[in-house]
């Protein structure tokens, strides 16, 4: 088993974050969320992943190494592709054909999930998908009872379905996939202005493909400040019974109120941390109260009250009560 990881967009929602680190390495309850991603997938999945192909923009080479030594953590090699233009999801998972053989797993790396991946030995493909309220932002499936696609929508402002696309997929063969993609662009059909792999699986589905629908018991997004750290506070309560408080972080007439992520070298004194609240390493909090946040690493906090905040790294604060979204280096006093 192959997965494909296509991560190359530029996360301007979440901005000023991702103008120093690209949106998949901002950590949630102490990971990268590709980390937290391909740990999960490598799990749940019921044979090993082989290799992971990862589709980047121009992340810089200290970004590269960091992806590599995620897929040696769970046992697979890696290799990194480029997309060069933001052209769509075909032609980004294309980037990656040399992998787009045998059975493939394609999983974007904006938004971490809780889900069955039991992949059916009679699916041509399976496409995970969760019932939302704002079904017109996403692309949508219709199934009949059995589960099977019936139809595949890319974002229609009119009413289809409420069963969105989440970004995470299964084809039985790769090669077929691939030939579909490269169809749309020698083609140049496109719906939205991009290259869309909803328009090459309802190709596929009109070929007879037989296409059907996972389930997805959680879905979490990380698409802008708010959204991320509601999954952070969402993988911290999954983690709750968990040790999560490095053993080299000093812990000074201080509360740490759980579930917490405290990394390496991080110090608190005279304040209260948590609930909901992960602190990146090298850390410094000082006579402040911090709830609902992700505080990243080399941070210096002083008597300040947070709360539903993302601070970059090297920030430093002083003063004031604030719900605070704050790029690395940021100072504030």
């Amino acid at each position: 088993m192959r997965l494909i990881v296509p991560m190359a967009g530029q996360g301007k929602r979440m901005r000023p974050h991702t103008l120093t680190t690209p949106k998949p390495l901002i950590p949630v309850a102490g990971k990268p969320i590709v980390r937290h991603l391909v740990e999960y997938v490598a799990r749940q999945v019921s044979e090993p992943i082989e290799h992971i192909a990862y589709v980047v923009g121009d992340f810089g080479k200290e970004t590269e190494q960091e992806l590599l030594r995620i897929a040696r953590g769970v046992g697979a090699t890696a290799s990194i592709h480029y997309q060069d233009q933001p052209l769509g999801t075909a032609h980004a998972i294309l980037c990656a054909s040399d992998h787009l053989y045998d059975r493939v797993l394609i999983a974007f790396a904006d938004t971490l999930f809780f889900a069955d991946l039991t992949l059916p030995p009679q699916a041509d493909g399976v496409i995970w998908v969760k019932q939302v309220e704002n079904w017109q932002q996403f692309g949508v499936v219709k199934v009949n009872q059995e589960g099977l696609i019936q139809e595949f929508v890319e974002k229609s402002p009119v009413y289809v379905s409420d069963l969105a696309i989440i970004g995470i997929y299964y084809f039985r063969d790769g090669v077929n996939l691939r030939e579909e993609l490269q169809y749309l662009l020698d083609h140049d059909i496109k719906d939205k202005g991009e290259f869309q792999l909803t328009t090459a699986m309802e190709h596929m589905k009109n070929k007879g493909k037989k296409l059907y629908a996972g389930t997805v018991n959680q879905w979490l997004d990380c698409g802008n400040k708010d959204a991320t750290v509601a999954t952070n506070r969402a993988l911290l309560e999954q983690f709750r019974d968990q040790q999560l408080i490095d053993p080299s972080a000093a812990i000074e007439q201080a509360v740490v109120v759980p579930p917490c992520y405290i990394g390496a070298g991080v110090r608190i004194r005279h304040s209260v941390v948590g609930p909901y609240v992960s602190v990146g390493e090298k850390t410094t909090i000082e006579n402040s109260v911090i709830t609902n946040s992700i505080i990243q690493s080399s941070v210096r906090i002083r008597e300040r009250i947070i709360s539903n905040s993302l601070l970059g790294n090297h920030v430093t604060l002083n003063g004031d009560p604030d719900d605070l979204s704050l790029g690395d280096y940021a100072v504030q006093r």
